[in-house]
């Protein structure tokens, strides 16, 4: 598989502080990354680093040729913004796909695409409401659809559940999936939950402001780091 990215001893920091340091690991085409750790540990700012929005203060993070930074997808964390676009559920996701050209207007393809994702997720049936009306869930299903209009390489996810009841969250971990094992879309996903994270990823990523693991969900699985978590019943 093409490797897509990698870190070399990066370190991020603020003010001279140091916020997380030490991180090398790399990411595939088609493998599903779960960064975790506890509040604090450095998840939210290693991925603005992979999105090229902070520099890190030590370190590299190399970006192969085939990953094209405007065919990478982003689904931030929810925001009373977010919540309050006053726009239809089609405007907002069609909103995509302005980071793929220069012109103001959206064309026959931009369109066709934005078609097709709502058609994936399930709300083309809403696609004429507003977004402020819509459920939670809904809306993030529409944030999900809009971050696929602009991810044709890979999507990053910063605590996209957060908030939603159990049944909301099972019901976006098996989109996430599918968009993963059927459409092949690599995943950057940084999330609270370490057990959603084994039963989903294939890769799990532990900070706590340095790294703690890399490697696969089943190394993970047999790990001290793992074990700890797990038995003391932390979620980061």
């Amino acid at each position: 598989m093409t490797e897509l990215l990698r870190c070399e001893n990066v370190a991020f920091g603020y003010d001279g502080n140091i916020i997380s340091q030490d991180i090398n690991f790399s990411v595939h085409e088609g493998e599903y990354l779960c960064i975790v750790g506890e509040n604090g540990s450095g998840k939210s700012t290693l991925m603005r680093g992979l999105l090229g929005l902070t520099a890190p203060v030590a370190g590299k993070i190399k970006a192969s040729a085939s990953l094209c930074r405007n065919g990478i997808g982003y689904l931030p964390q929810q925001s009373p913004l977010q919540s309050d676009f006053p726009a239809s559920v089609s405007e907002v996701v069609l909103s995509g796909r302005q980071n793929k050209h220069f012109w103001p207007f959206y064309n026959r393809e931009d369109k066709k695409v934005a078609i097709n994702n709502m058609r994936l997720l399930q709300i083309e049936s809403i696609k004429n409401k507003s977004y402020q009306q819509l459920s939670g869930g809904q809306k993030q299903r529409v944030l999900l659809a809009r971050a696929l209009c602009a991810a044709s390489s890979m999507l990053f996810l910063d605590e996209p559940v957060t908030g939603f009841d159990p049944l909301i969250e099972h019901d976006f971990y098996d989109l996430l999936d599918h968009l993963n094992r059927r459409h092949k879309l690599t995943i950057i996903m940084v999330t609270h939950d370490i057990e959603a994270s084994l039963e989903h990823a294939t890769h799990i990523l532990h900070l706590a402001q340095r790294q703690l693991f890399f490697g696969t969900v089943e190394e993970y699985r047999r790990s001290e780091i793992s074990a700890l978590f797990l038995r003391e019943g932390n979620h980061a």
